[in-house]
């Protein structure tokens, strides 16, 4: 199977089937259901054996309620014993973060602490925009956490050239707060650490994933960053703090959930509409003015479908072949270049009729407020 942190989505549980929500967009596996090992078994039944059958039910009902004691108070100390990932799975080995300090991966940044790490490289012009620009928006979802339950850790696959210097200045240009740290090492120490994590291939093809973690617990999950913010948001507290989070909710069941007829032409528009709250609108808005990005009010009515297209399906390309309007906003919004984050034809095309759609509608309304207003009827207004 290799020995890297890709069975923590299986949680290594052979033929069990692991949980994914919303068709895959979440993929989550926080905890473990496999059965204990036969060897456990039999000693659990040779300390049982004899005992009457209401004794045994009490002895058991006991530990029962001494395990919750225990969970419930936090009692455990780094990974528990025979964890598969705890002290003995993550290499120890020294890093460097973008302030210039230097930590050990297990002890300093894994061992007790809630984590959430992914990797980057700050020469990145594809995935990694989108992705740290993703993660500003989760720290600033869970506030005043970061940095103090919460850490964030986002590790460079290429330290040849990302000295803390250079992620420090990666770390300015988003604007990150407090509790986020950008790490670096030597070739060996990056090479252990992402192999561990699952991180195999090239650096231009790395995945686009956010590995959460509970060190205490030697629980992990993996989060994908190219899926909405709300559902990234409620898995981590899920996973991350399961008291917390579901404190005061009820349980409820879909079954109950309100029932809307929509037409086909609106779900066309919906599913443009998620292209853009989960690609888009991390570095732009429909009429609230420029973030990252430029204001995307109206830009079906500025700039013609077909480059708009060609644009949203390989901005990198327009940009290396000179053409001139992608070139200008590259010199207006030099620190955030569109990246290329794969979208399909079908993606771009569902994205530019929601967008139009919006657009027009926009219009209308703006037509409407600038209607004069009917004459007063005669015998009126006096």
């Amino acid at each position: 199977m290799g020995d890297y942190l890709e069975p923590i989505m299986r949680r290594h549980c052979g033929e069990h089937p692991q949980p994914t929500s919303l068709r895959g967009s979440v993929a989550t596996a926080p905890y473990c259901h496999c059965e204990e090992p036969e060897a456990t078994k039999q000693s659990h039944s040779a300390r049982t054996v004899g005992l009457p059958r209401s004794l045994r039910s009490l002895a058991m009902t006991s530990l029962v309620m001494v395990l919750l004691i225990l969970w419930s108070s936090g009692a455990a100390s780094a990974a528990p014993q025979g964890s598969r990932w705890g002290a003995g799975y993550f290499p120890n080995v020294s890093l460097v973060t973008h302030e210039g300090q230097t930590v050990q991966l297990y002890d300093d940044l894994i061992k007790d602490k809630k984590v959430l790490i992914n990797f980057i490289y700050a020469t990145c012009d594809k995935a990694c925009p989108l992705a740290t620009a993703k993660l500003l928006q989760v720290q600033k979802r869970l506030g005043s956490r970061v940095g103090q339950d919460i850490f964030m850790y986002s590790i460079t696959l290429d330290p040849e050239h990302d000295s803390p210097e250079v992620l420090k200045k990666y770390a300015e240009r988003y604007r990150v707060g407090p509790g986020w740290l950008f790490l670096t090492g030597t070739r060996d120490a990056i090479d252990q650490v992402r192999y561990k994590f699952g991180e195999r291939g090239e650096k231009e093809s790395h995945t686009n994933f956010v590995r959460v973690g509970d060190g205490a617990k030697g629980q992990w999950m993996r989060l994908t960053l190219t899926g909405n913010i709300d559902l990234m948001v409620g898995e981590i507290g899920r996973m991350l703090d399961p008291a917390r989070y579901y404190a005061g909710r009820p349980a409820k069941s879909f079954a109950d959930a309100p029932k809307r007829e929509i037409t086909v032409e609106q779900r066309l528009l919906l599913n443009g509409q998620l292209v853009f709250r989960n690609q888009c609108a991390i570095c732009h808005t429909l009429g609230k003015g420029s973030g990252m990005g430029p204001d995307l009010a109206g830009v079906t009515s500025r700039r013609e479908r077909d480059w708009l297209a060609r644009y949203l399906l390989a901005p990198d390309r327009l940009r290396a072949d000179g053409d001139p309007i992608a070139t200008e906003l590259a010199a207006k919004y030099p620190s955030f270049p569109m990246p290329n984050v794969g979208l399909t034809h079908e993606q771009v095309s569902d994205l530019l009729d929601y967008l139009a759609a919006h657009d027009a509608a926009r219009q209308g309304a703006q037509r409407t407020d600038s209607s004069p207003a009917p004459s007063p009827a005669r015998g009126e207004g006096k």
